[in-house]
């Protein structure tokens, strides 16, 4: 859980929604960009932040340890079209 990448992607998520959230605020105000109330607005989307963060250490008790996803890793993909099946490989003489 307190690897390098997994910060990297928990701080990414937490941006993502303090952005998010900011834009949604101040969006929903209808408030011009100089009557919007900022000290509310920001103080309201780093509390969002703070929740992200606290989601993804939390989702480590579900998902894979290594991501602050919930979910867990996908697995490695098969390419099972390019490997024909037993029966359909000839041997040449």
């Amino acid at each position: 859980m307190f690897t390098a990448m997994f910060w990297r992607r928990t701080a990414e998520r937490a941006v993502k929604s303090f952005a998010q959230s900011l834009a949604a605020l101040l969006s929903a105000s209808g408030l011009g960009l100089f009557d919007a109330n900022w000290i509310k607005a920001i103080s309201t989307a780093g509390m969002v932040a703070l929740l992200s963060v606290l989601t993804s250490l939390a989702s480590t008790k579900i998902g894979d340890q290594e991501s602050p996803s919930a979910l867990p890793l996908p697995k490695p993909a098969t390419d099972d079209a390019s490997v024909p099946p037993p029966s359909a490989v000839t041997v040449a003489a």
